[in-house]
């Protein structure tokens, strides 16, 4: 789970630059560069796939993907505690 400050942004505001534009016509979507680290689980490593292939996407496209993976990460978490 993300953390939290203890002072909420009001809706519209990302960080202390004032108003997000994330959302605005024809504004370019960079991408945030981070490299994920293979774990050497294959299921665990597709999961990360998912997360990869959203770097430069608007954010609004990542909810379904970030749901998606979490169902994924807590089958295989299932799976082995099935074993």
């Amino acid at each position: 789970m993300p953390e939290t400050s203890e002072t909420s942004r009001p809706t519209g505001q990302i960080g202390p630059s004032g108003p997000s534009d994330a959302g605005a016509p024809g504004r370019q979507v960079e991408p945030i560069g981070v490299e994920l680290v293979p774990t050497g689980h294959p299921a665990v490593d597709a999961g990360l796939a998912r997360l990869e292939a959203l770097d430069g996407v608007p954010a609004e496209a990542h909810v379904a993907v970030y749901e998606d993976v979490h169902q994924r990460l807590a089958d295989t978490l299932a799976a082995l505690d099935q074993e």
